[in-house]
C-alpha cells in the first residue's frame, strides 16, 4: 500500500467487494460533505447539458485513443477512422499547428488471421505495414490481478511517423498479446481475442485506457518531455470509454484523499474528452469482474467514487449510477455521461440513438437530452476515394494471385470495362467450381458451399445482374433478411424466359456460422423450386481479400440488409467500384445513399413491429424488412432489365461519389475541437 495511505485511516480509503454487484441494490447517495464530492455528484448532468465552459484552445494538440487503427489491427470501420481521420485533419491544419497523435496497443502473436511481431526495433503490424518505433518511457500502471490485488504492471511507450501522424504505442504481453486462448469463441479475432494469458477485450481495453491515463498523467508531470501536453482526448468508442471517468472522477478523489495536488487535477480535469461513438449495441461488459476491474481503474478510491457517480437521469433502474448498468462494468457509460462532447459517426444515426431503446439502448434518454443542449452532433464519416476507387495495382495483384483471371481497371467513363470483368469474374467461378485443387491452393480457409459451374450457361455477362454481400456475417448485417429476400425472387423467376439472365447472387464472409447457415438453407430451398435460379447463388463462409475484390469488381449490386449501420463504409467502397447499394433506411446509410440516384434504399424500415423509417402507407403495404428488402430487389431488377441505361447512369453518379474526409467532415471536426460545437 502506497505511504500515502498508511498515514490516514484506513477507512477513507476502500475498493468495492468483489460480489458487491450482485447483491442487486440501487446505489444510495449520501449527501456530498466537501466541494469535490459536491462536484463529483452534479459531473454527470453538468457535462451532459454542457454546463461546463468549453476552453480556449488555440492550437489543437489531440491523442486519439483507440483500439484498433487501419495501420496497425483493424477490424473494422473503427480503426479506419482512427488512422484517416488523423491523417486528413494533420494535412489540413497543420499549417495552423494542429496535430492529432494517435495512442494504441503494440499488439503481439497470431491468432492464425491477424499477425504482429515487434523484430530489431521494427514493428510488423496485423495490417502488412511496418514501422521503426523510437522507445520513449516506461510507465508502471497499476492494475488488479486474478487474485483482486492492485499490482504495478509494466508498459513501454513506443513512437513512430506513418502517413503524417505520429503513432505512440503502448506496450504489455500480458494484456495486448493476440495469441488465442484455447477457449477462445471462434468469432472473437484480432484485437478482441480471449487470449492465452485469460484477458478478454473488456479487461484488455479497461487497462488500455488505464495506460493512456497514467502516461497522461506522466506527460503533465513533466516527467520528460517526448510529448507535447496534450489538450484534447479523442475517445474512439467503449473501448476508451472509461477516460472521462478517470480525467474526472478519479482526479477528484485523489484531491479529496490528498494523493494527487490540485493543479495537476485541475489540468487533467480540464482537458476536453471527444467521445467517437460507433455501434452503440457494443460497449465493454464484463458483469463477472465488475468489482475486479472497477477497482483496477479507481484504485483505493473506488468505493468514494461509486457512491458519488450519480447520473444525469436514474428513470432507467438500469442505469442508476454512471460507473455500472445493471450492476455490470460498463466502459461505453461513463464517457457517455462525463464526457465533454459526444460524436456519432452519421446525422441519421444521431436521431435513431436518441429516440428508439432498440438504438440507445440503455443511454437512449442520456443522449436525447446531450442532443438538445448541443453535446451530442452527427458527424459523417470520411472514405479517402483514392483507397477504394478500382486500382490498376491491386487489380493486376489480383490478376497475379488467381492467376487465369484478366480483370482490368474502370472509371465512371469506362464502364464497358466492368462489364468485362463480370465476365471474367463468371469463368473464375467456373475455375473454383469445377477444379477442387486450384479452389483449396488459392482459396484454402474459404469453405464453399455447393458451387455450380454456370460459366457456359450464362449466355450474356453484361445483362445479368450480378448481386453480392461480402460484410461480416454478423447479426447486423442481415444475411438471413437477404436470404429470405431471394427466396422470394426465385419464386417469382421459376417461369422465367431464356431470354431473361436470371440473377447471379454471390454472398459470405467471415463471421458466425449460424448466418452461413441461413444461405446454406437458401441455396437447398431455392433448387426445390428454381434448379436454375439456385444455380446462380454462391455462397462461402470466410474471408480471402483477392477473392472480395474481384467480386466487388464485378458486381452491379452491393447487398446490405442491415438491421443497424451506424455509418458503414462498405457502400462506400461498392458505390467507388461501380456496385450500387442495396440497403436497409437505417442509419449512415440514409446520409450516404441518394435512393434512385447513386444507390437503392428499402422504401420503409422497421425494428420489430415498429416502423422506424418511411410512411406509414409504405408500412402497412410492406409489414416487415423482409417484404420491404425484397420489393426494392424486385424494382431494381424490373429497372436493369427493362431501362439498363438508367442503372449505368447511377453507377457513373456512385463512382463520381466523393466521400473523402476533406468534403466537410475534417471541417465539422476543426470547428468541434476549437469551439465546442459545429458552426
Amino acid at each position: 500500500m502506497p505511504e500515502k495511505l498508511e498515514s490516514l485511516k484506513m477507512g477513507d480509503f476502500k475498493m468495492l467487494m468483489l460480489d458487491f454487484n450482485r447483491k442487486k441494490k440501487a446505489p444510495h447517495y449520501l449527501l456530498p460533505k466537501t466541494p469535490n464530492l459536491k462536484k463529483m455528484q452534479t459531473l454527470a448532468k453538468a457535462q451532459c447539458l454542457g454546463a461546463n465552459p468549453w476552453p480556449e484552445i488555440d492550437k489543437v494538440k489531440a491523442w486519439m485513443i483507440s483500439a484498433e487503427t487501419a495501420q496497425f489491427m483493424k477490424m473494422g470501420g473503427l480503426g479506419m477512422i482512427a488512422s484517416e481521420l488523423p491523417e486528413a485533419y494533420n494535412r489540413m491544419y497543420a499549417n495552423e499547428g494542429d496535430e492529432i497523435k494517435v495512442v494504441t496497443p503494440l499488439y503481439l502473436g497470431n491468432t492464425g488471421k491477424k499477425k504482429a511481431s515487434f523484430e530489431d526495433g521494427v514493428y510488423y503490424g496485423a495490417e502488412g505495414k511496418s514501422a521503426m518505433l523510437d522507445k520513449v518511457t516506461v510507465i508502471e500502471v497499476p492494475f488488479c490481478d486474478e487474485g483482486a490485488k492492485l499490482s504495478n504492471h509494466k508498459v513501454v511507450v513506443w513512437k513512430c511517423e506513418v502517413s503524417g501522424v505520429t503513432y505512440i504505442l503502448l506496450e504489455n504481453e500480458r494484456f495486448f498479446t493476440i495469441n488465442p486462448h484455447k477457449e477462445n469463441p471462434s468469432a472473437q479475432d484480432g484485437c478482441y481475442v480471449y487470449n492465452a494469458n485469460g484477458i478478454n477485450e473488456a479487461e484488455r481495453f479497461a487497462f488500455f485506457t488505464k495506460a493512456v491515463y497514467v502516461l497522461l498523467k506522466d506527460v503533465y508531470e513533466n516527467t520528460h518531455k517526448k510529448f507535447d501536453q496534450p489538450n484534447l482526448m479523442l475517445a474512439n468508442d467503449w473501448h476508451s470509454g472509461e477516460l472521462a471517468g478517470l480525467l474526472k472522477y478519479l482526479t477528484l478523489a485523489q484531491e479529496e484523499q490528498g494523493l494527487i495536488s490540485h493543479k495537476l487535477a485541475e489540468k487533467l480535469r480540464q482537458i476536453p474528452v471527444v467521445h467517437i461513438a460507433h455501434h452503440l449495441g457494443y460497449q465493454g461488459w464484463d458483469y463477472q469482474n465488475t468489482a475486479r476491474l472497477l477497482n483496477s481503474m479507481y484504485e483505493y478510491s473506488t468505493a468514494m467514487v461509486y457512491r458519488n457517480a450519480k447520473p444525469i437521469k436514474n428513470t432507467n433502474p438500469r442505469t442508476q449510477n454512471v460507473l455500472v448498468v445493471y450492476d455490470c462494468f460498463n466502459q461505453a457509460s461513463c464517457n457517455f455521461h462525463l464526457a465533454d462532447r459526444v460524436v456519432t459517426v452519421s446525422k441519421n444515426y444521431l436521431e435513431e440513438v436518441s429516440r428508439f431503446l432498440e438504438f440507445g439502448w440503455d443511454f437512449r434518454d442520456v443522449l436525447k437530452i446531450r442532443k438538445d443542449h448541443g453535446t451530442f452532433v452527427g458527424i459523417v464519416n470520411g472514405y479517402d476515394k483514392v483507397k477504394i476507387t478500382p486500382s490498376a495495382e491491386k487489380i493486376k495483384a489480383v490478376n497475379a494471385f488467381f492467376e487465369c483471371t484478366d480483370f482490368v481497371p474502370y472509371d465512371e467513363n469506362n464502364l464497358e470495362a466492368k462489364n468485362h470483368n463480370k465476365a471474367e469474374f463468371l469463368k473464375l467461378l467456373g475455375k473454383l467450381s469445377s477444379d477442387k485443387a486450384y479452389k483449396e491452393k488459392k482459396l484454402p480457409l474459404v469453405e464453399f458451399y455447393k458451387f455450380d459451374d454456370i460459366s457456359g450457361e450464362v449466355k450474356n455477362p453484361a445483362e445479368t445482374p450480378i448481386f453480392c454481400a461480402t460484410s461480416r456475417m454478423v447479426e447486423q448485417k442481415g444475411y438471413d433478411i437477404a436470404a429470405k429476400s431471394i427466396m422470394k425472387l426465385t419464386e417469382k423467376y421459376k417461369d422465367a424466359t431464356e431470354e431473361v439472365e436470371v440473377p447471379v447472387f454471390v454472398m459470405g464472409g467471415a463471421g458466425d456460422a449460424k448466418y452461413f447457415n441461413y444461405l446454406k438453407k437458401l441455396k437447398d430451398e431455392a433448387s426445390k423450386v428454381n434448379p436454375k435460379a439456385a444455380k446462380r447463388i454462391f455462397v462461402f463462409r470466410g474471408y480471402k481479400d483477392e477473392f472480395a475484390y474481384a467480386i466487388q469488381l464485378a458486381s452491379d449490386f452491393y447487398m446490405m440488409p442491415c438491421r443497424f449501420e451506424p455509418c458503414g463504409l462498405t457502400q462506400m467502397e461498392a458505390m467507388a467500384k461501380g456496385a450500387l447499394p442495396v440497403a436497409m433506411s437505417t442509419g449512415g446509410l440514409v446520409d450516404t445513399i441518394i435512393n434512385g440516384a447513386d444507390g437503392f434504399r428499402t422504401e420503409v424500415f422497421f425494428v420489430g413491429k415498429d416502423r422506424i423509417y418511411g410512411s406509414n402507407l409504405a408500412a402497412q403495404r410492406l409489414k416487415n424488412n423482409v417484404n420491404a428488402y425484397a420489393d426494392t430487389l424486385q424494382n431494381i431488377l424490373d429497372v436493369f432489365y427493362h431501362n439498363p441505361e438508367i442503372v449505368k447512369v447511377m453507377k457513373k453518379h456512385a463512382m463520381q461519389k466523393d466521400f473523402s474526409w476533406n468534403q466537410g467532415a475534417i471541417q465539422a471536426y476543426h470547428s468541434l475541437f476549437h469551439k465546442g460545437y459545429i458552426a
